[in-house]
């Protein structure tokens, strides 16, 4: 019998393997499809946060000034994706020769994988999916700011200052953990699973800048006291919250990077829980501080929560997060009240929510869940001064300089008629048109 092989016979075999090697590699790609569709489904439901941003401040504000508000909240979305294409993807990951380090970058617009296939950039979702991911929440940093300074900020100079911010400041902080910069680099590493610091401080950090520099609404505070300025529509405000807490599941959930069943339904969980426990907490805290029952202090304890959790969502059991958020909802009443006496005006506690939020999140990852210890807490502490004192210099120079040269708040009369007419020569209402 001859060794040889026939040609059909060689034929037979090749195709044999062909459809071994094919069964083998048909479940990864199956994982990797499953994973990467995830990671897009997460990213439509962050996106939605921004409507939810929208209707939260629009509600928390007056009626005069709902265009001006809606009119923000739709160009800081449309900033955030072209600054993060532009130079802020690249900045956050500048690749691995600037690990360690405070500052890299990697160049001008997106640094495509080698041709368009990008399956292989990534083994849980490919390259377009993990910029466009990663893309949504840039813009939240200047959401926030926006809710802090609103109703007296002029447009322009807050848009100037928004561009700077979400390109320049959000993806360098980024860059110091998710990029593998020096706060990863620690001995006992700085945890931020999805952003209570780097998403959410940065925000908080430049709205307090914002709203100091700004100073308050016209009529905030007399020498009687504080004057409170209600919002004109808590149901929208309540549906904004409850868009963000929906959106809140891709936040934490899509930050898991891969459709693991058991990691995301955890983050899902412990993301909810935190989230109920702060509106309890607010309302617990509020009711006893006020003596009655305060709808935007449960909203917004709600929001508490849902920050505090998000820096470890991944690492905490289901008590951790319940007192994660119990605290968080309750820091919220004392928060906005200090804020208050201070004098820095924040027409829908953004800065309660996202900084006091972010902070008590971050350093809850050393004091509850897997990261539990002393070293841990240094290496959170560490990372909270280091963003504290970097956006509070990026947004200082900013907003002081915009200040002294074209001005950042409106006049007096522009601020009493309300934006929406003088900035923008509408109304969000017109048949119920009204100053207040």
């Amino acid at each position: 019998m001859s060794w040889m092989l026939t040609e059909s016979e060689t034929t037979t075999q090749e195709k044999t393997l062909f459809n071994h090697q094919s069964n083998l590699f048909k479940p990864m790609q199956e994982l990797f499809t499953v994973n990467n569709l995830w990671m897009m489904v997460a990213t439509i439901l962050v996106f939605i946060m921004h409507l939810g941003f929208a209707s939260l401040e629009a509600g928390l504000t007056r009626a005069k000034n709902t265009v001006n508000i809606l009119f923000k909240n739709t160009i800081i979305p449309a900033i955030g994706l072209l600054t993060y294409a532009f130079v802020g993807f690249n900045l956050m990951y500048p690749g691995a020769a600037f690990e360690g380090s405070f500052f890299g970058f990697a160049g001008f617009g997106l640094s495509l994988p080698e041709g368009w296939d990008t399956s292989n950039y990534n083994e849980g979702y490919t390259f377009f999916t993990d910029f466009i991911f990663q893309a949504m929440f840039a813009a939240t940093a200047a959401t926030i700011v926006s809710g802090a300074v609103a109703e007296r900020i002029k447009l322009g100079p807050f848009i100037f200052f928004s561009i700077l911010y979400v390109a320049i400041c959000y993806p360098i902080v980024g860059m110091w953990k998710w990029g593998g910069g020096f706060l990863n680099t620690l001995d006992i590493p700085f945890y931020d699973f999805a952003g209570s610091t780097i998403v959410h401080s940065v925000g908080g950090w430049g709205a307090l800048v914002g709203a100091y520099l700004l100073g308050p609404r016209f009529g905030k505070y007399t020498e009687k006291g504080m004057n409170a300025i209600p919002g004109h529509n808590l149901p929208l405000a309540t549906l904004g919250v409850f868009l963000l807490w929906f959106g809140w599941f891709g936040f934490n959930g899509g930050s898991v990077l891969s459709a693991d069943p058991g990691l995301v339904s955890k983050v899902f969980v412990t993301t909810s829980l935190a989230a109920a426990a702060g509106a309890f907490g607010a309302l617990i805290v509020s009711y006893i501080k006020f003596k009655n029952y305060d709808i935007t202090m449960v909203l917004n304890g709600i929001l508490a929560g849902l920050v505090g959790i998000t820096a470890g969502a991944d690492v905490m059991g289901l008590m951790d997060s319940v007192i994660i958020g119990f605290i968080g909802g309750g820091l919220i009443v004392f928060a906005v009240v200090f804020f208050d006496k201070i004098k820095v005006d924040d027409p829908v506690g953004a800065i309660s929510v996202h900084l006091v939020g972010g902070i008590w999140g971050t350093l809850a990852v050393g004091l509850f869940g897997d990261l539990a210890g002393m070293g841990q807490v240094i290496s959170q502490l560490i990372g909270i001064a280091a963003v504290g004192v970097f956006c509070v210099l990026f947004a200082g120079v900013i907003f002081y300089t915009l200040k002294k040269t074209v001005g950042i708040k409106v006049d007096e009369r522009e601020e009493i008629e309300g934006l929406d007419i003088n900035e923008h020569g509408m109304r969000a209402y017109p048949d119920f048109a009204s100053k207040d």
